[in-house]
């Protein structure tokens, strides 16, 4: 799942892409149908926008300028292309529209509707075919009594079928229910009308209503989300592995619209949540926390950074904040005197898998789970920091230092090492950089700062600026081809076997 934000660099360095065969699989449809250009020229001239960003995921890229030439052809609008985003494609990349001063942005293709704060924004998921009559059968095998109690989810870009599934079900499953895609209107966003379902019937006023991730349903009184049995509609990622942690007490069934098969899942989410616990452990055994910034568009990801940071400091850690864009194993090995990652994204690509990195990668919800020994473990589990922010349904607040709290009361023993760890800072407070600990009336030095330490013993510290010793010197042709294989590689080495 390391992919979520980047690919292998040398798959990347190697491949070759035939232009003309994706664009002839992305275009199955006709151009303008499928990026849906009507609804969108009416969009901008309505708001009357004169800078557009459009943004396209990589598998779109081919189709980028043939749409962008029909909008500013449609709309008389300069349009902006923004394709390698700093993190993952789902999230709207607002920082690269503000760079160009762009009115709004226009979101193509698969997305995970993390609300946004700064541009007006249009979504446009575009019409993937799917065959809905072998999507209701599909559905129809999977669940053989008619009084079923299941709910629909599905990937954004299947949305513009929907309304077809539910004539095809509702009469036979009365109890089944069809998730709406509903965005935050406080951000700004809007959806396409006939990308979404109608809502034509009517809810009880007695149904409590679930708005999650972008989908909201109803559920009947007296009943709960976890009585229900989940039907995804979509191929298997990380929407899908979202939904199932989150909802992990429901048993899920998909349908594949390319291979046209449905399939009870069989991902053992025991056993998932067992290595998120781990995770956990893990945290709660570190001293030093590296602060990854996964996102600079979502709401309030600024404001979790600063949760996170407060919690970190008052269980007695050190915290480091990292803003790389996109992650990859060698990046976080160049700093190994941090413990754990928490990783700020958003809901889907915060589930990322750390079975390749040196150190593990948690997400928010997991780090006040080490640090908060107010929130505990009872098997649900939160993706979407927003959820844990004062307001939030999941928000736990820190509690305040004991000072009466006896030391057994504020130590714990790692499931991992074996070995006894500080729970809060009631026995020791993080002074300058350095842990001091109160003996006999005295303070006495207990461990000094882990990062620092490190640092100092550390053969190659950084780049050194050496400011007047070094020569002045004119610019020099440097190296020529790639990082893997240089040109004069080879040249004038008695031990090359083979010249490159």
């Amino acid at each position: 799942m390391t992919d979520a934000f980047s690919s292998s660099s040398e798959a990347v360095l190697q491949r070759t892409v035939n232009v003309s065969t994706i664009t002839t699989t992305s275009l199955a449809g006709n151009l303008a149908q499928l990026y849906q250009i009507a609804e969108t020229s009416h969009f901008i001239t309505s708001n009357q926008f004169k800078k557009v960003a459009l943004q396209f995921p990589d598998e779109l890229l081919p189709d980028a300028v043939r749409v962008s030439t029909e909008i500013e052809k449609e709309t008389k609008a300069k349009t902006f292309i923004l394709g390698d985003t700093s993190y993952g494609s789902c999230c709207v990349d607002e920082v690269a529209a503000e760079h160009v001063k762009a009115d709004c942005i226009v979101h193509y293709g698969p997305s995970c509707l993390s609300p946004c704060r700064r541009l007006p924004l249009l979504y446009v998921f575009g019409k993937i075919p799917i065959d809905v009559q072998q999507c209701a059968a599909a559905f129809k095998e999977l669940y053989l009594d008619p009084q079923s109690h299941v709910i629909v989810l599905y990937d954004v870009t299947y949305s513009h079928a929907i309304g077809d599934l539910r004539t095809l079900l509702c009469d036979i499953y009365p109890n089944v229910v069809i998730s709406l895609l509903k965005t935050d209107h406080s951000s700004g966003a809007e959806l396409i009308q006939d990308s979404c379902v109608d809502n034509n019937h009517t809810d009880s006023q007695d149904d409590s209503i679930v708005f999650k991730f972008g989908r909201q349903f109803s559920v009947k009184a007296g009943q709960s989300v976890d009585n229900y049995n989940m039907f995804y509609i979509g191929q298997e990622g990380l929407t899908l592995t979202n939904f199932m942690m989150t909802w992990n007490h429901c048993a899920f069934s998909s349908f594949n619209p390319e291979t046209h098969t449905g399939r009870v899942e069989s991902v053992q989410i025991n056993k998932a949540l067992m290595k998120r616990y781990y995770a956990i452990e893990r945290a709660k055994d570190a001293s030093v926390v590296g602060i990854l910034v996964g996102t600079l568009g979502v709401a309030n990801y600024l404001t979790i950074i600063e949760q996170l940071k407060d919690i970190i400091h008052k269980a007695g850690k050190k915290s480091y904040m990292f803003a790389m864009g996109k992650i990859n194993v060698p990046k976080l090995a160049n700093f190994l005197e941090i413990d754990v990652y928490v990783l700020v994204a958003c809901s889907e690509n915060s589930l990322l898998d750390s079975s390749e990195f040196y150190r593990p990668v948690v997400t928010p919800f997991e780090m006040e789970l080490a640090c908060n020994k107010h929130r505990e473990w009872t098997g649900e589990y939160v993706t979407d920091f927003r959820d844990l922010l004062p307001g939030g349904s999941s928000h736990v607040g820190f509690p305040e230092s004991d000072q009466s709290a006896i030391e057994e009361e504020t130590t714990d023993v790692s499931l991992i090492t074996g070995a006894l760890r500080s729970c809060s800072t009631t026995s020791s407070e993080i002074i300058n950089g350095t842990s001091l600990v109160p003996r006999n009336q005295t303070l006495t030095v207990a461990n000094t700062n882990t990062a620092a330490s490190f640092l100092a013993g550390r053969s190659w510290q950084g780049l050194e600026t050496k400011l007047g010793q070094t020569p002045v010197v004119k610019a020099v042709e440097g190296r020529r081809g790639i990082a893997i294989a240089y040109e004069e590689e080879g040249v004038g080495n008695k031990d090359a076997s083979t010249p490159l």
